[in-house]
Parts: structure tokens; C-alpha cells; sequence
């Protein structure tokens, strides 16, 4: 269970993890903002060490500081990146597209907003663009990105014996990046396929 797009206390957020919830769903977007009187689910994100929480890292959806100080408090074993992306990722800025039935449009910044407002729909962004920004420009340490695009996800769904890492007996799931995280080679259980 992941909690997320939602207006819940950190006390209500507590309860939810007794209960069993591990992950938390876009962190810092779609959940009341952080106060520090009433710190609800981003709070509760922050302060739970070992709850996995998912964080867009675009560099739009969540200021870089934010994501700086999210992947602090979190390490290097609970952050997992998601891009949020939606089926317009690599059309062009300013083409008209659909989600669930309402007009959107993409921004210069990638953005996807509900089409003549400023309410943000989604993401175009790629996952290696979101690594450059984590360690590039969010100033995040190289190890606690990397696992966030790769084991940590894994381990949040129950993958990491063959998902998430290299080495013998997992799938060889590889994404090969140049020295601008440019995708210059991808394999798939062992086989190349770029």
C-alpha cells in the first residue's frame, strides 16, 4: 500500500504505516504541504526513515532543494524516483493531448498542465534526465541516485532478487549512459537491444 494524493495528518500517516503501508506516492505533490505545525504526509515522508517514498525529479514538480533534502532524509536505501511521465513524453512542447478525458498541454519545461491553466497533469521526463538533475543540479550523492532508479524501486515491489542490480542470478537489465546520461546501449535479461 502506498499513500499518497492525499489530504492525511502525519498522525493519520502513522497509522497508515502500523498498518502496513510502505511507500509513499509523489512525494510533495498531490498531499497538503508541509507546515511545520502540521507536517501530514510529507512529514511523515521525511521523518519515517524506512518507508519508501516516491519523488518526481524533474526539477518543476518539486523544487531542487526539496529534492535535495527529501533524498537526505531518506538515504540512500528509500528514495525512488519517478519520472510521472505521460504517453506525450518525447512530443514536441505545445501539442494538444488527452489525460482522463481532459485537454492538456506541454510546456517549454516539459510540464504537462491541464490546457489554458497553470495546474500541473504529469511529466514528460525520462529517467536518465532525471538522474542528471538528482546528481547534477539537486546535488545528490551518485549512490543514493543510482538506487533510486534502480534497486530501490526493486525492493519496494518485491523485485530485488532479479530486478535492481548486477549480479549473478539477476536478469541483466542494464541501461549503458554516456558522461551526459545520454542512453548510448540498453539490455534486456542479457540481450542487447540499442
Amino acid at each position: 500500500v502506498s499513500m499518497g494524493h492525499s489530504s492525511a495528518s502525519y498522525e493519520e500517516a502513522l497509522l497508515g504505516i502500523a498498518n502496513g503501508a510502505t511507500s509513499m506516492t509523489h512525494v510533495y505533490n498531490g498531499m497538503t504541504p508541509y507546515h511545520h505545525r502540521k507536517p501530514g504526509l510529507v512529514g511523515t515522508a521525511l521523518r519515517v526513515r524506512d518507508i519508501y517514498g516516491e519523488v518526481i525529479c524533474d526539477g518543476c514538480h518539486s523544487h531542487l532543494a526539496a529534492l535535495n533534502n527529501f533524498f537526505t532524509a531518506k538515504g540512500r536505501d528509500y528514495a525512488v524516483m519517478v519520472s510521472d511521465s505521460l504517453r506525450a513524453k518525447h512530443c514536441p512542447p505545445g501539442g494538444n493531448y488527452q489525460l482522463g478525458g481532459h485537454d492538456i498541454e506541454i510546456g517549454e519545461d516539459g510540464l504537462a498542465r491541464l490546457k489554458g491553466t497553470d495546474t500541473i497533469a504529469g511529466s514528460t521526463l525520462r529517467m536518465n534526465r532525471g538522474l542528471k538533475i538528482l546528481i547534477e543540479e539537486a546535488m545528490v550523492p551518485v549512490d543514493a541516485a543510482i538506487n533510486s532508479c534502480t534497486l530501490n524501486p526493486a525492493r519496494c515491489i518485491g523485485a530485488d532478487r532479479t530486478k535492481g542490480r548486477i549480479a549473478a542470478g539477476c536478469d541483466a537489465d542494464l541501461a549503458v549512459l554516456d558522461r551526459d546520461y545520454n542512453v548510448v546501449q540498453t539490455w534486456c535479461r542479457g540481450r542487447k537491444m540499442l
